[in-house]
């Protein structure tokens, strides 16, 4: 599994759980992105090594160190903005988790996430 298939699944997990209003599914994906984003033992990875897919890089193992590499980095990102816009102020920011829904779809498809790119730009490791 590449991280291109990973956002395009998860921004479809995205678009799903708001339709259907699945208030505990969204808790599951934003706890899964912090988990994700804060061990960097990312979905892609893990099951590439258990598939032993030979190009699939090593894993890392779980430190705190500065700074980010991007994937870590994006995942920390949209936890906290589905986190602020889909819980926290839903009343106020409803459009805000169907616009990322949508995005992270997209940049599933193209292949090209403009977040991504720019906390590469930014400085976080690739």
């Amino acid at each position: 599994m590449t991280d291109r298939n990973y956002r395009l699944i998860l921004g479809l997990a995205i678009l799903v759980i708001l339709y259907f209003d699945l208030t505990y599914a969204m808790y599951g994906l934003i706890g899964l992105l912090f988990a994700e984003g804060i061990t960097n033992w990312r979905i892609p990875l893990l099951v590439g090594q258990f598939t032993q897919q030979p190009d699939v890089p090593p894993m890392e193992s779980f430190d705190f160190k500065w700074p980010l590499n991007a994937e870590r980095a994006w995942r920390l990102v949209v936890g906290a903005m589905l986190l602020l816009s889909a819980v926290l102020f839903n009343e106020i920011a409803w459009f805000l988790p169907w616009f990322m829904g949508f995005a992270i779809f997209g940049a599933g498809v193209s292949g090209m996430c403009p977040v991504l790119l720019g906390l590469r730009f930014a400085g976080c490791r690739r």
